[in-house]
């Protein structure tokens, strides 16, 4: 059975940026957020086996599985490619999974990050489609699918060699529509001509178009007074044909709050709304900025312990709004205190696993020389 897209929420409550207390999720006030996201009639939660190390799916339980009654939300993970090391490891993983978030089966699953190389590779090597499709006949996943970070090419060879393909998660928003590297708008088309449902992530790329600079701001106050930054990412989205849902990292109640204002009575954009992104699209543009989304990949597996994501946050307050001395004084005091810009030994790792491809290496050389002067 197809996905009905009618059906669907627009948005949906990513777990992946909860709040946390003392360096654990504070799983009272996922519980608000998730009361709230029901109350207003929302039911869709993405979860990976990977976010905030693990715990993401044990908050899940907590929070959602054991709270509510299953047939009144859908739940979402993902496959990790990285961890699969033989054919056996496929269903080690999902009964850990299925275990973790305390769920008999899994409403949405997907094969996580697909790309050139080594993602890709394993997938295929261990027939992880197949191992999907036998998984989804036992009745432990209700729907089959992929997050993808490729390029246009290999998304059209996976839906050609797998068209049992019922969905796929893409990373879309109005500064990556025309990035040749994330290729939104290409990814965007190849999907919906083929009629495959879409799910967006990183609607709002990983904070930074909710927060643009007052040159942009200007642009969209002058149309609609008040409304922030980040609705204007989430209804452009949205308003897209063919978009399932759209996913939200939602991290404070203030962030509910306003997605929850911006998705009820849902209005797509205007012809003049639109006018108005392509406006703020230029300005955008014309930042010198690291596109960093702060998905955190980067970060496990960094042998210096470096907080890379948090370093190119203020490298984009320096740049955007001339915030040095604040910026390098929250970076001696708060970021640096295990590891620096500078103690950067070139390894790699964060590059390889990075799903924007950012020259990370030769990036944090740059912020050293910006914040360690």
């Amino acid at each position: 059975m197809g996905i009905d897209l009618t059906k669907m929420p627009k948005l949906g409550f990513g777990l992946m940026r909860l709040p946390q207390k003392d360096e654990s999720i504070d799983l009272e006030r996922v519980c608000s957020m998730v009361d709230a996201y029901m109350a207003a009639g929302l039911n869709y939660f993405d979860t990976a086996y990977v976010y905030h190390g693990g715990k993401s799916e044990c908050a899940a339980k907590e929070a959602i599985v054991k709270r509510y009654p299953r047939e009144s939300f859908y739940l979402a993970t993902k496959l990790p490619g990285w961890s699969i090391h033989c054919a056996e490891d496929r269903d080690r993983l999902f009964n850990e999974q299925c275990e973790r978030a305390g769920v008999d089966y899994f409403d949405f699953y997907l094969l996580h990050s697909i790309e050139e190389g080594n993602n890709y590779d394993v997938y295929e090597k261990f027939d992880c489609f197949s191992w999907g499709l036998q998984k989804k006949a036992e009745g432990k996943i209700k729907h089959f699918g992929f997050s993808f970070h490729g390029s246009p090419a290999l998304l059209e060879k996976l839906l050609d060699d797998h068209p049992e393909v019922e969905f796929v998660q893409i990373q879309l928003n109005y500064k990556d529509w025309d990035n040749p590297v994330i290729a939104s708008k290409k990814l965007y088309e190849i999907l919906t001509n083929r009629g495959i449902p879409v799910i967006v992530m990183e609607p709002v790329k990983g904070g930074s178009l909710a927060n643009v600079p007052p040159a942009a701001q200007e642009k969209f106050d002058a149309i609609r007074p008040g409304a922030s930054a980040a609705s204007w990412a989430l209804r452009y989205v949205a308003s897209l044909p063919g978009v399932m849902t759209v996913l939200s990292g939602m991290s404070t109640e203030e962030q509910m709050k306003d997605n929850l204002a911006t998705f009820t009575d849902f209005k797509p954009l205007s012809d003049e709304e639109s006018r108005a992104v392509e406006e703020v699209k230029k300005i955008m543009q014309g930042q010198p900025v690291i596109d960093c989304t702060a998905c955190r990949y980067c970060c496990d597996g960094c042998p210096m312990g470096i907080k890379i994501p948090d370093i190119f946050s203020l490298v984009n307050t320096i740049r955007v709004y001339n915030e040095g001395w604040r910026a390098k004084n929250f970076y001696r005091s708060q970021v640096a205190v295990q590891a620096k810009a500078s103690d950067c030994i070139g390894c790699g790792q964060c590059e390889g696993v990075c799903p924007q491809h950012l020259p990370i290496i030769e990036l944090l050389k740059d912020a050293a020389s910006e914040l360690e002067d």
